[in-house]
């Protein structure tokens, strides 16, 4: 039985302006991305990158997308899993945290974060 792997893209910082807010549109906000990738490992040893997920690959469909504006962080999500499954193909899942470092909420010190998984057939 093979094993798996879990390949992670953690701390891509991004500034775009995604939000729903008029201030959002117009100053923009940094994000911070996380992406784990579970896939199924091959029997034999892999030796070359189309064994496996290429991490690149994955750093250029965030980007695009934290380079298209969007009101929710869900869809953003939501549209980096989609993107990556159809490039992909050998992933079981996929979890990408998506975090508004400087929300636009008066008084409040800290950031907002969403999480979508999604698990693939």
């Amino acid at each position: 039985m093979p094993g798996s792997f879990t390949i992670e893209l953690k701390g891509l910082r991004f500034f775009a302006e995604h939000g729903l807010y008029p201030a959002e549109l117009k100053v923009g906000n940094e994000f911070e991305v996380d992406v784990s990738i579970d896939t199924e490992a091959p029997e034999e040893t892999i030796s070359t990158l189309d064994q496996t997920i290429d991490y690149v690959t994955i750093f250029q469909i965030v980007q695009e997308e934290f380079n298209k504006h969007q009101y929710l962080l869900e869809t953003c999500a939501m549209n980096i899993a989609s993107q990556v499954g159809q490039k992909c193909t050998a992933i079981k899942t996929i979890t990408i945290s998506i975090r508004k470092l400087n929300p636009p909420i008066t008084n409040f010190r800290g950031s907002v974060e969403v999480t979508y998984t999604k698990i693939f057939n």
